[in-house]
């Protein structure tokens, strides 16, 4: 219904609109398909199977979703790209509509208005508080109000929901050390994966000069390493242990990361091959993190743990943007000392234009004729892209590390923990 709009949508604020539509009703498919996982596969070794093609399918949906934006932007108007949904939600309403079984809690929590401005709230002044402070520096304690704000209603939340007998969101269930390692590893791999996926995929199309549907193309080998250690993750947790699969698995994409900082000066795409694979290799475990959050929580709960994880997975895709993003951009900023070229005479608002992203840098270069400026801009970003790699590398050892550290070491995903 919503992708159909789209066809009256006459400005960016209407299109704006549509898709923050688009992320509601996609929130709530979301943690609605774990939650019947747990419900449906009550053998513990059955349901971290079906987790297993739930991760894959996912990791196949990001890869994919991009390429087939790119090529329907490339022969068709730009609405494509929302009415492409149709046909497969319609095929989705009535594949689920004949095949799922009904599953739901018998006493759903009611809904917390309340609760859930705060959460909004908070969460929206934390990243504009974040973004402001990679902007103006950090000296603008507008910035930092922001910030604290955001914070101090992120808490407020919290305590909320740890107040009310029928909390919006059960967050007692940090309580269990498992829950928590699974969360956690939820979090720091969507965090450390958005924000330098988002860099690469624009290396690929500013210094790489790759169209979009051949930058998708071009991060296919993640996926490939997805589907190559996703399969057999629940297998292997059987045999040696869940707490060892799943800190490899985040140890491995770390390692992916901490190669592409490693390489410095990035030149050609197939730099990116082995670090990519490595990273897809990697987060193909984290169908063991969606194992162990709901091996540790009990079936009437199973709602509840399903729309932590999955908030996890989108508040670290949105935090992985903001921080990780916002520190490749001011450490671009910094390399690329916009001043240098005003004092040679740059125009002050091409200078301005040209401080805010490589695109910008190189539009202006061109006009300008200035290959100097083009080639700093290049070697800034790259810098910046090579310390947010770094940055996401530390992100995912520690995430290993605390994973390693909660859960217990008997924790066997074939049989309830909780």
């Amino acid at each position: 219904m919503v992708s159909v709009l789209v066809l009256l949508a006459k400005s960016s604020v209407s299109v704006i609109a549509l898709r923050a539509a688009l992320g509601a009703a996609g929130a709530m498919i979301m943690p609605t398909t774990l939650s019947m996982i747990r419900t449906i596969f009550t053998d513990p070794s059955e349901r971290s199977r079906a987790l297993a093609v739930w991760s894959v399918v996912a990791g196949l949906g990001a890869i994919v979703g991009p390429l087939v934006g790119g090529g329907l932007l490339e022969f068709f108007s730009w609405h494509a790209a929302f009415l492409i949904n149709v046909p497969f939600v319609l095929v989705a309403v009535v594949a689920g509509w004949k095949l799922l079984p009904e599953a739901c809690n018998p006493k759903p929590p009611r809904w917390d208005l309340v609760a859930t401005v705060l959460s909004i709230a908070g969460m929206v002044l934390f990243v504009w508080g974040i973004k402001n402070l990679a902007k103006k520096g950090l000296d603008h304690l507008g910035s930092w109000g922001l910030l604290v704000g955001g914070l101090a209603l992120l808490v407020l939340f919290v305590l909320r929901c740890l107040t009310r007998d029928d909390p919006l969101l059960d967050v007692r269930l940090f309580r269990r050390k498992p829950f928590t390692a699974g969360t956690l590893a939820a979090l720091m791999t969507s965090l450390a994966m958005a924000g330098v996926l988002l860099l690469v995929a624009q290396w690929l199309q500013t210094v790489a000069n790759f169209t979009p549907i051949v930058a998708g193309v071009a991060l296919l080998p993640m996926a490939l390493g997805g589907l190559l250690t996703a399969p057999f993750a629940p297998g292997l947790a059987e045999r040696i242990g869940a707490r060892l699969v799943l800190a490899a698995g985040l140890a491995t994409a770390g390692v992916g990361m901490l190669i592409i900082r490693l390489l410095g000066d990035l030149t050609s795409y197939w730099q990116f091959v082995v670090p990519l694979v490595l990273v897809g290799a990697g987060t193909g475990a984290l169908a063991i993190a969606s194992a162990i959050m709901m091996g540790s929580t009990p079936t009437e709960k199973a709602g509840s743990a399903a729309a932590i994880e999955e908030a996890m997975y989108d508040v670290g895709n949105v935090l992985g943007v903001a921080v990780l993003g916002s520190v490749a951009a001011a450490l671009y900023r910094s390399d690329l000392d916009i001043g240098s070229f005003v004092a040679k005479g740059l125009d002050p608002n091409a200078a301005s234009i040209a401080n805010e992203s490589l695109v910008g840098a190189l539009s202006v270069a061109d006009q300008a004729g200035l290959p100097e400026l083009a080639s700093r801009a290049s070697d800034a970003f790259v810098d910046g892209l090579g310390q947010a790699s770094l940055a996401g590398a530390i992100l995912m050892g520690l995430s290993a590390a605390l994973v390693f550290l909660l859960v217990p070491k008997g924790f066997d995903i074939a049989r309830n923990n909780h």
